[in-house]
């Protein structure tokens, strides 16, 4: 298999995509919704892929699969939200990757939430959120990388997060 970025080789690898996609499920991430919305109606995805860039200034970055919906609606809006779910917010990981959920006016009818400063929904309930501008984006792979600076957050620290490990949803434990 031989990997390229902006259409350069960029070496040979000797393992199988399916390998390389285990080797990434060996590192536990947090679970976000990225939300946006054009002003008509909102849009929500699940996504672990999510970074802080920079604290001065505050930017994060989250990725969505290049050409699909959700990467086209935040490129257009120029905006996004990162929802970081709570350990009890799995049914709302999977209505957000589910590809039968509603679109358009109704994508939020059924989910609880508020807009950000941006116009970006919020869902209820989150252990933390960020509300986001774009500020740049870039391909890599078969992904875009957005670069969102950050217009308002906030942090409930009682919420405990939901996290992703090895392909399933797992929950935060303290040691004893």
């Amino acid at each position: 298999m031989t990997a390229t970025l902006r259409g350069e080789t960029i070496g040979r690898t000797a393992f199988s995509g399916q390998e390389f996609r285990q080797a990434l499920g060996c590192f536990a991430t947090g679970v976000t919704v990225i939300t946006t919305s054009s002003g008509e109606h909102g849009y929500g995805m699940t996504a672990n892929a999510f970074s802080s860039v920079s604290l001065d200034p505050p930017l994060v970055l989250v990725c969505a699969i290049t050409g699909n919906e959700g990467s086209e609606i935040i490129a257009r809006n120029g905006k996004f939200a990162v929802n970081i779910l709570a350990a009890d917010q799995e049914p709302l990981s999977r209505y957000f990757a589910s590809k039968d959920r509603p679109r358009g006016p109704d994508a939020f009818r059924d989910v609880a939430h508020e807009l950000g400063v941006t116009g970006c929904p919020i869902l209820d309930g989150v252990a933390g959120h960020l509300d986001c501008t774009l500020v740049a984006s870039h391909e890599a792979g078969d992904h875009v990388i957005f670069i969102g600076a950050v217009q308002a957050l906030d942090v409930s620290a009682d919420r405990e997060p939901l996290l992703f490990h090895s392909g399933r949803y797992r929950l935060f434990q303290e040691e004893t």
